[in-house]
């Protein structure tokens, strides 16, 4: 089987995504980001949209002014924080 082209795979995941918010499923990202950065003092690096358990959840890579990566699971319904971990711990 052929797998399709990585643009047509992020063409399709931004579909997704646009979907859900306008089934009001997710909050969008700009709502929730200044928050998640705020509170571990990070800047954004990826962000991809999943589902995990039956929700979707914005898997979060953010780097701190230091250059310590935190990746941030955060519940795309409410922008509650569900897990987090540095990648030097």
């Amino acid at each position: 089987m052929l797998a399709a082209p990585a643009g047509a795979e992020r063409d399709r995941d931004h579909d997704r995504a646009r979907a859900a918010l306008e089934r009001g499923e997710i909050r969008p990202l700009h709502v929730i980001l200044p928050g998640v950065e705020d509170r571990f003092d990070a800047r954004l690096l990826e962000v991809e949209l999943e589902r995990e358990d039956g929700r979707l959840v914005y898997e979060m890579e953010l780097i701190t002014p230091a250059g310590r990566i935190v990746e941030v699971l955060v519940d795309a319904a409410s922008g509650d924080v569900l897990e987090h971990a540095f990648e030097d711990d």
